[in-house]
């Protein structure tokens, strides 16, 4: 077994996953067919060494993450509604990229920093200001997560992001991909895109706090531009205490994530668990073509 992570996530009615050299998205149509989409992965992430290094490594996964996210969910959402000759790529993906970037930022970044300066001057610490903000960013983040899971298109991604997580479990651990096998195991996995943004709510705490209190435009502006410095110290941890879990202090550390992920993950039925592991099998497929490896070994 390899000791690459295999990864991906849930989209319209199916699931991406990624590998080391290729990607597959797999969408169930509306008369039942799984529809598998598989392309190598072209980024310069996959090509450039510099991007490799730590730290830098972290800010060009969050770019290629959310590129390849999107385009995928683009695709799966013509799939699911029976459309031919889907696009992939283009204009449309790209603005939705820059759109949906930019209201997280809102959202997220700005937002807490905007109902802190309301009472901000009644608190006499910096640290305290800091502290409130971090704990708005996480209130909100939590607020989001729960009110969503109670639509029922997204209920039903949700399903299939426990399908992902199920299906990746099984592989990790060697367990034959066949629906009744997957669902054994659980829906939660330490490598979680929402334990990464659970992570990014807590470090910016520690960043931001190092600001102190300068002037309000300079911390309005601190909290777009070191958006990047976060990510890079969020991906750093999420990689190294998914490759430490056997050590008691980081796997009670990881819990909170684990447990956030009850929030963003569904028990999946057996059609979906199939569709998961038709993404999974043909990410294996190609990358063991890429590589001259067997599905297997990869």
């Amino acid at each position: 077994m390899s000791k690459y992570h295999y990864g991906g996530q849930a989209v319209i009615e199916g699931v991406m996953m990624r590998g080391r050299q290729n990607m597959a998205v797999a969408v169930r149509k509306p008369d039942g067919e799984i529809i598998v989409h598989s392309e190598p992965l072209t980024s310069k992430f996959h090509k450039s060494r510099a991007l490799q290094l730590p730290f830098l490594r972290g800010v060009a996964m969050l770019v290629d993450t959310l590129v390849l996210g999107i385009r995928s969910l683009m695709y799966s959402a013509d799939v699911a509604l029976g459309e031919e000759d889907v696009q992939f790529s283009g204009p449309i993906a790209w603005g939705t990229i820059v759109v949906s970037f930019a209201l997280a930022i809102g959202l997220f970044f700005v937002l807490p920093l905007a109902l802190v300066n309301l009472v901000d001057r009644y608190i006499a610490s910096a640290l305290v200001s800091n502290l409130l903000e971090g704990i708005v960013r996480l209130g909100i983040f939590l607020a989001y997560v729960w009110a969503i899971g109670f639509i029922p298109d997204i209920q039903r991604v949700f399903a299939y992001h426990g399908a992902e997580h199920k299906t990746v479990n099984a592989y990790e651990n060697g367990t034959p991909l066949t629906p009744e096998a997957v669902q054994q195991h659980t829906t939660a996995h330490t490598r979680c895109g929402t334990a990464f943004l659970l992570v990014v709510a807590v470090v910016s705490i520690f960043v931001f706090a190092f600001l102190g209190r300068p002037s309000w435009p300079v911390r309005y502006a601190s909290r777009i531009l070191l958006i990047p410095v976060i990510a890079a110290l969020s991906y750093e941890w999420l990689r190294f205490s998914a490759n430490h879990q056997a050590q008691r202090w980081v796997s009670w550390i990881s819990k909170p994530g684990l447990v956030l992920q009850r929030l963003t993950t569904r028990e999946p039925d057996a059609k979906m668990v199939e569709v998961a592991i038709s993404a999974l099998a043909r990410v294996l497929e190609e990358d063991a073509k890429s590589e001259n490896l067997s599905p297997d070994s990869a």
